[in-house]
């Protein structure tokens, strides 16, 4: 993610030049992010993660969308583009627009060097706020390594860790289960 030079825009200004950019860009705050390419390596992993839960969730009542959909955040205004998300039900859109998702039930980041701090830290914290999220995974690029954070209460999310090619994960929020090997198939990992 690389930062703007511009001065602070309004949300009406930010959607604006959102939508007529080839690139895609995060607002907080007034400022906005320009999303960086990702690596053969990520879009392996999120490429892996969607025919995953895609194929567990077909014919329910989840749907698994990947990152060109703008999620907002109501709680602290945030606007991001997740790698992944499922929305559970019918899905809400804000601000009269189907291009800007408000109730996740899950969401996925897959980390690089340059993200990882801000999708562990100010990015989950953001998050949290938002009511219909039950679920949050980050997963690693360089080593077979998925981290899951599952809400128990509004205030209480239970940590879970699945390491290794032979792992797999469930995720309780949307009844699926994730294999490492499939996750990282095809994926050249740092030990390799």
């Amino acid at each position: 993610m690389a930062a703007q030079p511009n001065a602070t825009m309004s949300v009406e200004e930010y959607l604006a030049f959102d939508r007529a950019s080839e690139t895609k860009h995060e607002y907080y705050d007034g400022e906005i992010l320009a999303m960086a390419g990702a690596s053969f390596a990520h879009n392996l992993i999120v490429g892996n993660t969607y025919t995953s839960l895609r194929g567990q969730l077909r014919g329910g009542n989840c749907r698994v969308i990947l990152s060109d959909l703008r999620l907002f955040v109501q709680g602290t205004g945030l606007f991001a583009y997740p790698d992944l998300t499922v929305v559970c039900g019918q899905p809400r859109f804000g601000l009269g627009s189907p291009d800007i998702l408000l109730n996740p039930t899950l969401i996925v980041e897959v980390l690089s060097s340059s993200t990882e701090s801000h999708d562990r830290g100010k990015k989950f914290q953001q998050y949290r706020t938002i009511e219909s999220l039950r679920g949050y995974l980050l997963i690693a690029q360089d080593t077979p390594r998925i981290e899951h954070f599952a809400r128990q209460t509004s205030d209480l999310w239970l940590f879970s860790e699945a390491v290794g090619m032979e792992a797999t994960l469930h995720l309780p929020a949307i009844d699926c289960e994730l294999t490492l090997a499939d996750i990282y198939q095809e994926v050249e990992l740092a030990s390799e």
